[in-house]
């Protein structure tokens, strides 16, 4: 949750009230320009790190970890985080920063590990490529919208799926071959339903895949609505099929699939919950079930991002305020969270959460306390033992461990 440029919406200025207690500067509203096509990058080495003459990683070796934060913000970073991860230990390194991407506060990677995709979640907002063999930034495109917030490369691997906050609407990208992105192919506004309580306007915070890549659905924060649209895999373009209503002022956030792909889960952050929902694959239709306790208690807590481990068995949720990780044993062949409990996360305001491609550590990016908690994650019950002390890293906003 970074800052959004709608003036006069009471959404909007919690958003941005939240953002300062995070230690988070709000954005100008006014635009801003964006980075040119061809950015300048450079690399600030605080110690050796891979270069493009380097040998990939080897699977006991130093893998990447790349970390987001707000550039504009004070005592924010200068760019993407560059450092690496021992998968054993779980112990990050630090390896640099890669500059030219203007508050990179959501990270994403594409098929085969290629290029890394940022949103500048800026007024004038844009998503912007880099090519990590060698890390050059591709270039960036207009989201037509502001504030963008997250953003997902589909299965496919050809077009790029983006979250405008501020303005809440959905931006699609083309993809070429070499990991860049093309002019915008398609842009879709919520407007309607009405507004939630409290808001007085869209605020999409996720655009995401199902499994089966049939349908690309869209979480609203600010009219309690997922969307769910078909995607013509030709053209880029976006036909809304259905649309799934979340309790007045629930605030859906974040939306993860388990791996069976008939249910998924919604954090809720304004009225701290989650929800169980049915996923019907033929039709893209979500089912919202009723509210569940994140585990934070009493105390004000905004929950941020849940994940599913890739067998199914179990979920984490990330709460800030209540600065945790709540632990849910994953019943009923995906149709049933149990709360196991929570775990300090070592760290202040959890701004999202990420698992291991192996799945045996989780990434905590701590928005507050500026710094990336590890844990280690037992399969078979789903506990988390924190990995040492975690890396501090300046207004860390999000972490892509490849």
């Amino acid at each position: 949750m970074g800052s959004a440029a709608a003036a006069g919406d009471p959404g909007v200025s919690r958003r941005r009230f939240v953002a300062a207690l995070a230690g988070t500067a709000a954005l100008p509203a006014c635009s801003r320009a964006q980075a040119p096509a061809e950015a300048t990058v450079t690399f600030h080495a605080t110690r050796p790190g891979p270069t493009a003459a380097s040998p990939a990683p080897s699977a006991t070796g130093p893998r990447p970890l790349y970390v987001g934060t707000y550039t504009s913000a004070e005592g924010g970073g200068k760019g993407i985080g560059i450092a690496t991860y021992d998968p054993v230990s779980g112990r990050i390194s630090g390896a640099g920063t890669l500059t030219g991407v203007p508050d990179p506060s959501y990270l994403a990677v594409g098929p085969g590990g290629r290029t890394l995709y940022a949103v500048d979640e800026r007024e004038a907002g844009a998503v912007t490529a880099v090519r990590l063999a060698d890390r050059a930034v591709l270039g960036s495109r207009s989201t037509g919208g502001s504030a963008p917030c997250h953003l997902s490369v589909h299965p496919s691997g050809r077009w790029l799926l983006s979250a405008n906050y501020g303005s809440g609407s959905v931006a699609v990208h083309p993809i070429d071959a070499s990991g860049a992105l093309g002019e915008r192919a398609d842009l879709v506004t919520h407007r309607s339903p009405a507004p939630g309580p409290g808001q007085q306007g869209p605020h999409a915070h996720q655009s995401t895949t199902s499994p089966d890549g049939g349908h690309v659905l869209a979480v609203d924060l600010g009219t309690d609505t997922v969307y769910s649209y078909r995607l013509d895999r030709r053209t880029g373009r976006l036909t809304e099929v259905a649309r799934a209503a979340a309790r007045p002022g629930a605030g859906p956030r974040h939306l993860t699939f388990h791996p069976g792909g008939r249910h998924a889960y919604l954090a809720n952050e304004l009225d701290d919950t989650v929800t169980v929902c049915g996923y019907a694959p033929d039709t893209g239709r979500l089912t919202i079930g009723a509210p569940q306790p994140t585990g934070s208690g009493a105390g004000t807590n905004y929950p941020a991002q849940i994940l599913v481990t890739s067998d199914g068995a179990y979920a984490f949720l990330a709460n800030r305020g209540h600065n945790s990780l709540a632990r849910y044993a994953v019943e009923a062949d995906g149709g049933r969270l149990r709360l196991l409990g929570t775990v300090p996360v070592a760290g202040d305001f959890p701004r999202q959460i990420a698992l291991s491609p192996d799945g045996r550590l989780l990434f905590a990016a701590n928005q507050r306390s500026g710094t990336v908690s590890v844990f280690h994650v037992d399969a078979d019950s789903g506990e988390l033992r924190l990995a040492g002390a975690p890396f501090a890293s300046p207004v860390a906003v999000c972490a892509l461990p490849l």
